[in-house]
């Protein structure tokens, strides 16, 4: 069985940084539990990074999303160093993407190769994750596309669950989706 996880934005800046949330740092050592699963079953591993450069305050997303965050090369910018080390001696292909989706990830995906299964988990739900999942969905109609929803987190609550829908209603797998009391 080919599969590929895909881990969205999990960068310092979405878990402890600026945009940082408890939401975000509760799923960290899910993810890291995911990717060594994987990796142990040979799957290929796949990591985005958020990216913005100086001038980000200047954009469309800095005029509505005023927090500077994943600026290149920065410390936020980084993927968590426990997701890196949970990836061991695989070297993870990364996407470097400036927008919520990434059309280069999509392109990867869809050229030539047969997944039987492609897996997403990261941050945020509602903006990168489900922008990713849906573009590859458009990519790849027939492919199996997942989304772990115990391994994504959202703004709030009520947006995850919003983000979690649309993405079922467009035939994504969405898993684990029930959270703990």
């Amino acid at each position: 069985m080919r599969k590929v996880l895909v881990v969205i934005d999990m960068q310092n800046d979405f878990i402890t940084g600026a945009l940082g949330s408890p939401q975000a740092q509760a799923i960290v050592s899910k993810v890291a539990d995911k990717i060594r699963a994987h990796v142990r079953d040979g799957s290929e591993i796949i990591f985005t990074r958020d990216t913005h450069h100086r001038n980000y305050l200047e954009t469309q997303e800095g005029r509505h999303l005023p927090v500077v965050h994943c600026i290149e090369g920065s410390e936020g910018w980084e993927v968590a160093a426990e997701l890196k080390e949970a990836a061991g001696a695989v070297e993870p292909l990364v996407f470097d993407k400036g927008s919520f989706g990434s059309l280069a990830l999509a392109g990867y995906l869809g050229r030539g190769k047969v997944y039987d299964e492609i897996e997403l988990v990261g941050l945020v739900s509602s903006i990168c994750v489900i922008s990713n999942a849906l573009m590859i969905k458009a990519h790849l109609p027939e492919t199996l596309i997942t989304v772990d929803a115990s391994c994504t987190a959202g703004v709030g609550e009520e947006d995850y669950r919003a983000s979690l829908c649309v993405m079922k209603m467009c035939h994504v797998n969405v898993i684990h989706e029930e959270r703990p009391a």
